[in-house]
């Protein structure tokens, strides 16, 4: 983590999905690390979002470009001529995912593949870094974590094109990087459940609740005592950053996955989170109930096994559950309640402290 400034000031970095919740806080940490970042990303995905509230169309080379469309993907890829990539751009939401299927395929597998289309056969040395899901994993709701060599698949559509994603990656790699080239090397990324400040999606626990308590409004809770390695949003980032960095000197893990989630013992409920969250929205009574007429299936445990990112990348998540969500909730909290609040210094002192606590654990 120490050495993470060293590795990308002056380094132009392509994100893809920028404008998303993930995207937008790795764009602003890539930001403060000094590197020169380029964005590519259809839309805004909510409003609000973490990337308007902090202005980072201000900061940054900011492009809107549907990553469906390879010829405009790859004209992107090119002018921006990256020292690194980061793929994030997705169709992130299960429910969502059954509403429009073939969107979902659409933008995760073909995508993909149309970011690593779109690198194959440049001259220029490039690290990049595909991130995929933990619902990658073909989940079967045991209770051991999920390894990398773990079978992949998905029920449900999101979880199947996050699958595809990855046997498009695998195929571009064996057929295109693998000792054909060495001017790319690539690792895969996968994390889960996180959370954190500045997340407005629909159908995600922590938006739902901050979206009704913000205006006294009780909260619709779908599955109350599902199980979920909830993690702060800086965890996985900490992890895509850590891979990218140790892609550039270790040749040796080129073409590997990594998971990164938080340890077994974060895992909570769904109820158990909201009782939490609680604990820092002071004031508020609310109610929650069961939703009815659920169609659609979600899982209701998926655990991942990180040995691997720590013996490889010597990375460990950082954060308590309460941690995670003090953090979380204190960012909605000067949202919300400090008008005349910057967002944007108060995200990079998040950032900041994050660092800080991740490197007094030796991250």
């Amino acid at each position: 983590m120490e050495n993470l400034e060293k590795v990308f000031k002056d380094k132009r970095v392509l994100v893809t999905g920028h404008t998303g919740f993930k995207g937008s806080w790795l764009t602003l940490w890539l930001v403060r690390l000094g590197a020169k970042v380029i964005g590519l990303s259809d839309d805004v995905p909510t409003t609000p979002s973490n990337f308007e509230v902090n202005n980072i169309s201000k900061i940054i080379e900011d492009n809107r470009v549907d990553i469906r469309n390879y010829d405009l993907v790859s004209n992107i890829v090119n002018s921006a001529n990256p020292d690194f990539v980061f793929h994030l751009a997705a169709q992130s939401l299960v429910r969502e995912s059954y509403d429009q299927p073939l969107k979902t395929f659409e933008i995760n597998a073909m995508g993909t593949a149309n970011i690593l289309e779109a690198l194959i056969g440049r001259d220029k040395k490039v690290t990049v870094v595909m991130i995929t899901s933990d619902k990658a994993y073909d989940n079967v709701e045991w209770v051991w974590g999920y390894k990398e060599t773990d079978r992949l698949g998905g029920k449900d559509p999101y979880s199947a094109s996050k699958g595809m994603a990855e046997l498009v990656i695998k195929t571009y790699f064996e057929s295109f990087i693998k000792n054909k080239t060495d001017n790319i090397t690539l690792g895969i990324a996968r994390a889960g459940n996180v959370i954190g400040g500045g997340d407005w999606a629909k159908d995600r626990i922590v938006p739902d609740c901050i979206r009704s308590w913000s205006i006294n409004q009780s909260v619709k809770i779908r599955n109350p005592n599902s199980t979920r390695p909830w993690q702060h949003v800086f965890e996985p980032l900490s992890g895509y950053l850590s891979l990218a960095e140790k892609l550039t000197v270790d040749s040796k893990i080129n073409g590997e996955a990594y998971n990164f989630g938080p340890p077994a013992n974060q895992n909570h409920t769904v109820d158990e989170l909201i009782i939490e969250m609680n604990n820092y929205w002071h004031g508020i009574e609310w109610q929650y109930e069961i939703e009815k007429g659920e169609i659609f299936h979600e899982a209701s445990l998926l655990k991942l096994n990180c040995d691997k990112a720590l013996f490889d990348l010597n990375w460990v998540p950082t954060l308590n559950f309460e941690q995670t969500v003090k953090m979380t909730m204190e960012w909605y909290k000067e949202f919300y309640e400090n008008e005349s609040s910057n967002m944007l210094q108060f995200s990079n002192e998040q950032i900041d402290s994050y660092m800080g606590l991740a490197v007094k654990n030796n991250l």
